[in-house]
């Protein structure tokens, strides 16, 4: 990001621009309910949360809490604690050179505050930036206190300072967060032992290295994530640190289809159109994969799943359109089918389900389907179209176009009023709503269909 070239350079020019110190917390606090009072979005690309865990979250800033986002995996958690930045201001003085980014009015290292001291109101100042306030820590088992907090650099003892010297301490993450928000992802995978390094930090603000304890006033909001198994498989917080944060919110999976579908709608980089009501379908497909009794709920289903599965059914288009040489590919529903061949690993099941894999994922994603047609095309008389396959067969596949698929049925009227109430217009899309129809009709046995050698022929 480029500096705004009309900020002030030097201290006396902060001074006199009139230049109000905040705390990190009450500038969150102060920007989060000036937003609020003015109907501004403050939360861009966060889907299902808004009557739940914002409000929450909300909650917990305005009170200055520290605190944890509690819940399974692929349920944006990150992405929620990533958007904390927004709530800062877009620039914030610090000066220039200073190792913690501190304020011009408030250095706490003993270089800034040596410098501050020599050079008054000519002390240089730059700007940050709020997107470089914003540090980011994977909790991994080899974390260390040095990465989180400090250690001694022996550099700098080498240079002559002794050991008792604040100045030969190199920050960690934490300290190096100064003025900003320190996240850590994925907490209870820290050792217990750095979990403990961090209890001073957040509560009483100092830095204890090595036997060495330097006393900064930092100004730190520390915020985490945690799945709720880690409480009690893989690790844990620990119950002083669990202590320190002031808020744990639990967040939880779209309750909504809308919600999901716009989270895959936003989150997919999509190599090909999938209409609409594909969309529905794997949305559906991955509401039913977490009621279901054969995958095993504790690991969840991430959101990541449904996002997948949006970008392997694009795929799968985009390459029957390089085989068949279409210009404008549009995913069918017989590309839903490599969902479960692609992904099937993402998913965990119930140990008493072993070999029947492929049988659960195939039944859900036909009750996702039904139910998705069920929805877009309720109250069409479908009579005809049941006659015509009868009379004529529809393949379809891998190798079929678009155009092939709809020269099976030309001029039948209800096509016209399948592809309607889809929004279906160019050809690629109203093949693929004749599709969904016929797919409805084969599940509601109405029609056949019979799959090998790469075709599918509904009849």
């Amino acid at each position: 990001m480029t500096v705004p070239t009309d900020l002030p350079s030097t201290l006396g020019e902060l001074r006199a621009s009139g230049h109000r110190e905040r705390g990190i917390k009450a500038e969150i606090r102060e920007n989060l309910l000036a937003a609020l009072t003015a109907g501004d979005e403050v939360w861009p690309g966060i889907f299902g949360f808004e009557d739940t865990v914002l409000p929450q979250l909300e909650r917990a800033l305005i009170a200055g809490h520290d605190f944890v986002l509690l819940g399974e995996r692929g349920q944006g958690k990150t992405r929620l604690l990533r958007s904390l930045a927004n709530l800062l201001d877009e620039w914030t003085p610090v000066i220039a050179g200073a190792e913690l980014g501190e304020h011009p009015y408030s250095p706490i290292t003993p270089e800034s505050v040596r410098r501050a001291a020599e050079l008054g109101d000519a002390l240089p100042v730059t700007w940050r930036h709020r997107r470089e306030r914003y540090f980011e820590k994977l909790a991994t088992p080899d974390t260390s206190v040095a990465d989180l907090v400090g250690d001694i650099d022996p550099i700098k003892v080498a240079e002559g300072r002794t050991l008792g010297d604040p100045e030969t301490i190199a920050f960690g993450l934490i300290p190096r967060a100064h003025r900003g928000i320190v996240a850590v992802n994925e907490l209870p995978d820290l050792a217990e032992r750095i979990q403990v390094a961090m209890l001073n930090v957040m509560e009483e603000r100092d830095i204890q290295v090595r036997g060495y304890t330097l006393r900064l006033p930092l100004d730190v909001v520390v915020v985490a994530s945690a799945n709720p198994e880690d409480y009690t498989n893989r690790g844990r917080i620990i119950t002083p640190l669990k202590d320190r944060f002031g808020a744990e919110v639990r967040t939880h999976y779209p309750r909504d289809l809308e919600a999901e579908v716009g989270v895959i709608g936003q989150e997919a980089h999509l190599t090909a159109e999938v209409p609409p009501h594909l969309l529905q379908i794997i949305a559906r497909f991955a509401r039913y994969l977490r009621e279901s009794h054969s995958v095993d709920q504790r690991s969840g289903v991430s959101a990541r799943f449904a996002i997948a599965a949006a970008e392997t059914v694009a795929a799968s288009a985009r390459h029957r359109s390089a085989l068949l040489g279409e210009d404008d590919p549009v995913a069918r529903v017989v590309d839903l089918g490599t969902v479960i061949d692609v992904l099937r690993g993402k998913l965990e099941f119930e140990s008493g389900e072993e070999g029947r894999e492929q049988a659960v994922l195939e039944h859900l994603l036909r009750r996702a389907t039904a139910d998705t047609a069920q929805q877009a095309l309720g109250g069409i008389d479908v009579a005809p179209l049941v006659a015509a396959v009868a009379d004529a067969a529809v393949t379809t596949g891998e190798q079929v176009s678009a155009k092939a698929v709809l020269a099976a049925l030309p001029d039948l009227p209800v096509i016209d009023t399948i592809a309607e109430r889809l929004s279906a217009r160019t050809e690629g899309e109203r093949a693929a709503a004749l599709e969904l129809a016929l797919e409805a009709l084969y599940l509601a046995k109405k029609i056949d269909k019979t799959t090998g050698d790469g075709e599918t022929v509904y009849g």
